[in-house]
């Protein structure tokens, strides 16, 4: 019971809740508020007739709103009815004023056609006064439009563009948009570019005029700037410094004048007819007309096209500047021509240096010191070329002018022209060159044409005008009177006087470098140094070398150059008077005068040493000697008497030259000929010697020792000289006494009679004794005790010759 009671109380629990969601449902439905789907799952969730059930409660939920409906209609009916009864009472009311509302129409239609006639004329006439206004109005906008319009055709016509442009800037931006509906506006709009286009060809062909008439005169507008660069240098220093700041600004060309623009391109009456005595100077202005210049940038800057203007110019610009640079081919030889080359590029700097400061932009100034460096690397190649075909030194000096002028004209515009000054350094070795040519030829010709003999001085005046051209002192030679001799010959004062020339050239072109006085010092003392070391030096080694100087010629040459080596501190004097530079100074450069003259005596010396033995072997060359000849003549031979009656007149001229050159020119003529005559015993194509011929040959050794007894030159002590002979006087005495066995016991011996004589040289003149006997044994038909005699003495001769040939053996083994 217990179980049971409990079901049916959970029945009717559940029985009540349905209720209650059944009537949710229906109260969801009715709010229309939220979906019905979600309510419509919540009734059929799954409940067995749950359908119906709803339906049910929705049947009654429909009838109580019907009740309620009609209890509404119910208790608003009578209202309803009172309210239509009222409306059927008014109908008739309402016909009759809708009749009197149509007749007061019609009546008041007919009494209005003359008042909408009148007024439709009134409103006609207020439209076209609106017309007429509206038309004034239109007109008064388009009026002042047309007048700009006038205006511009009229700037066109006379050239006044950019006025021209100004005018067009106004139509478009203030006039033009005003009456931009109109068909002949837009015909204007649509010319307006054509006329800029104009405009801009027109400038541009200005321009090109204007660029081309600059390439045509920029030569006479840098000539014109490098004379007035000239006149500002013959100032004074001061003033120089005072107005060194203003310099650059004067020089440029009308930097704060603007010309008014010009119909055309012309160059003023000035560059076409000057007059040389005007005392006004010239500037840019009187020159060139820059307005097409100033007109085009102005076109071009209001067109905004300003950038592509500054293009084309420049680019032009650096055209002309490769047209300026680019030399002729013959520059070189005349100075017209550089000075032409200089004043085009100066020209072309000075336009492009007014351009920079008279206009804003156009140029600028990194643009106008690239267009410059590229210049100067152009311009000191091209001169670095020409200038290597400069042979004349005059002609280098001019151009150095030139570029000392042309740098400070530019550098007066504010270029820098350091590179040119060092290019001047490099022309200044060139100069060097041309200068050393030069008085290289000139030295030549003074030694053509000296006589080398001593100076001849008949009187005083003669004396004092060769010592006013040379420095010369001898207090000996000031004692003796007139007539007299200088020991030097023609060329040395001559010689002296070019040297000093030299300088003097050399010094022209240190002149305007902007160099200390030190550093001019240091310049002329090498160059000159070039001069003394390589250029005399050459000329003097050249000419002891030509075959005709002779032995007195050298002893004069020698004689020369000593005078001309003391000379030289008189021209380092002479260099420190012109430079007002002390030679005590540290860095004062020494004349090397003294190598190059003790060199040429050197060469002299040789050249001494080697005619007297060329002279030696020309008289060795005449000898006859009859090698087979039995007995001597008793006297020596002609031709060596000859060559010493030779050797003593010449030794007699060297008494003017210094000892030890005249002792060592007598000891090498006596060796030489020492040596000579022992080659001529030891001649290899000599077969055969009689003793006869060495008994001859004997004589003539002696009478060489003779004079060199006799002391032909003073200086030598005791028999010096004589030994030049020793070594044939030794090897004489040999064959002379026949004394063999003395020479070969003490062979090796320091205090041996035969000392100077060796085994090999004995050896090939024995032999050819030797021979010599055979030849005259067989050729003698005499008594048999002489040919037992000639057999015994040739018997000894092979035995000595054995022994000799042992020694020379012994000798070669121990070598």
């Amino acid at each position: 019971m217990a179980r049971k009671s409990k079901s049916n109380l959970s029945e009717l629990y559940l029985e009540e809740n349905k209720d209650q969601i059944y009537e949710n449902a229906l109260a969801e439905i009715q709010s229309f508020e939220l979906p019905l789907g979600t309510t419509l799952r919540s009734v059929y969730d799954d409940q067995p007739n749950a359908h119906q059930k709803f339906m049910e409660k929705l049947d009654a939920c429909i009838r109580n709103h019907d009740r309620e409906i009609e209890k509404m209609c119910n208790f608003h009916h009578q209202g309803f009815v009172d309210a239509i009864t009222e409306l059927l009472k008014v109908r008739a009311d309402a016909e009759k004023l809708k009749v009197q509302v149509t007749d007061t129409n019609r009546r008041l239609q007919d009494a209005g056609k003359e008042v909408i006639a009148q007024t439709e004329e009134i409103i006609r006439c207020r439209v076209q006064q609106q017309n007429i206004t509206t038309v004034v109005e239109k007109l008064q906008l388009c009026l002042p439009v047309l007048e700009m319009y006038s205006k511009l055709k009229e700037q066109m016509s006379v050239k006044r563009y950019y006025s021209a442009l100004k005018t067009m800037e106004q139509l478009e931006n203030l006039y033009l948009p005003r009456v931009s509906q109109y068909r002949f506006c837009q015909i204007m709009i649509e010319n307006l570019p054509k006329l800029r286009e104009e405009i801009k060809e027109i400038s541009m062909s200005d321009l090109k005029d204007f660029l081309e008439s600059i390439r045509k005169h920029s030569d006479r507008i840098g000539e014109t700037a490098m004379k007035q660069a000239q006149q500002q240098k013959t100032f004074s220093t001061a003033f120089q410094k005072q107005n060194s700041v203003n310099y650059g600004r004067n020089m440029h060309f009308g930097r704060n004048r603007i010309l008014e623009p010009k119909n055309e391109i012309t160059l003023k009456r000035t560059f076409e007819d000057e007059d040389e005595h005007e005392e006004e100077v010239l500037t840019a202005q009187d020159l060139v007309d820059f307005s097409p210049v100033y007109r085009c940038l102005h076109i071009y800057s209001v067109l905004g096209d300003g950038e592509i203007f500054e293009n084309y110019y420049r680019k032009q610009r650096r055209k002309q500047a490769r047209l300026v640079l680019q030399p002729q081919s013959s520059m070189h030889e005349t100075v017209e021509g550089y000075r032409r080359y200089f004043s085009q590029i100066v020209g072309f700097f000075v336009v492009e240096d007014h351009i920079l400061h008279v206009t804003q932009g156009l140029v600028t100034r990194t643009y106008t010191d690239e267009l410059w460096n590229m210049a100067l690397s152009k311009i000191i190649a091209v001169l670095r070329t020409h200038s290597s075909y400069c042979n004349d030194p005059d002609l280098v000096l001019e151009l150095k002018n030139l570029i000392v002028v042309f740098a400070d004209t530019l550098q007066g515009y504010g270029f820098p022209v350091n590179r040119l000054f060092d290019l001047l350094f490099e022309i200044r070795d060139q100069y060097n060159e041309t200068l050393l040519k030069k008085w290289s030829g000139l030295f030549r010709d003074i030694f053509e044409a000296d006589n080398y003999s001593p100076i001849p001085v008949a009187n005083e005046e003669e004396y004092r005008i060769v010592i006013s051209k040379f420095p010369f002192q001898d207090p000996e030679l000031d004692k003796q009177s007139f007539p007299k001799k200088l020991p030097m010959s023609q060329s040395v004062p001559q010689i002296y006087m070019q040297v000093k020339e030299f300088i003097y050239a050399s010094l022209k072109f240190s002149e305007s470098l902007h160099r200390s006085s030190t550093e001019i010092d240091d310049m002329l003392r090498k160059s000159t140094n070039l001069l003394l070391t390589r250029t005399l030096s050459s000329c003097l080694q050249n000419l002891i070398k030509k075959p005709h100087i002779g032995l007195t010629e050298l002893v004069q040459i020698i004689i020369n150059t000593t005078h001309l080596e003391q000379a030289c501190k008189y021209l380092e004097d002479f260099i420190s008077n012109i430079t007002n530079i002390s030679q005590l100074t540290v860095h004062t450069a020494r004349l090397y005068g003294l190598s190059t003259f003790k060199d040429a005596r050197h060469a002299a010396e040789g050249e001494i040493y080697t005619k007297l033995n060329q002279k030696i072997d020309e008289f060795i060359q005449i000898a006859d000697y009859d090698w087979t000849m039995s007995e001597s003549d008793g006297r020596a031979s002609g031709y060596l008497m000859d060559l010493i009656n030779f050797l003593r007149s010449t030794f007699q001229v060297f008494t003017h030259l210094p000892g030890k050159v005249a002792q060592t020119a007598c000891m090498s003529a006596c060796q030489h000929l020492s040596m000579s005559l022992m080659q001529m015993l030891l001649d290899s194509e000599l077969k055969q010697i009689s003793m006869g011929a060495i008994q001859q040959f004997n004589l003539d050794v002696i009478q060489c020792e003779l004079f060199a007894s006799s002391e032909p030159v003073p200086g030598f002590q005791g028999d010096t000289l004589q030994l030049a002979f020793i070594d044939l006087r030794q090897l004489l005495d040999l064959f002379m006494v026949w004394d063999w066995s003395t020479y070969l016991a003490d062979y090796g011996q320091a205090t041996s009679k035969y000392l100077r004589v060796n085994p090999s040289t004995a050896l090939t003149l024995l032999e050819k004794v030797h021979r010599g006997i055979k030849d005259s044994s067989k050729k003698n038909n005499i008594f048999a005790q002489f040919r037992k005699n000639d057999r015994d003495k040739q018997k000894l001769i092979e035995t000595v010759v054995k022994q000799l040939r042992s020694l020379v053996n012994g000798m070669s083994q121990h070598t």
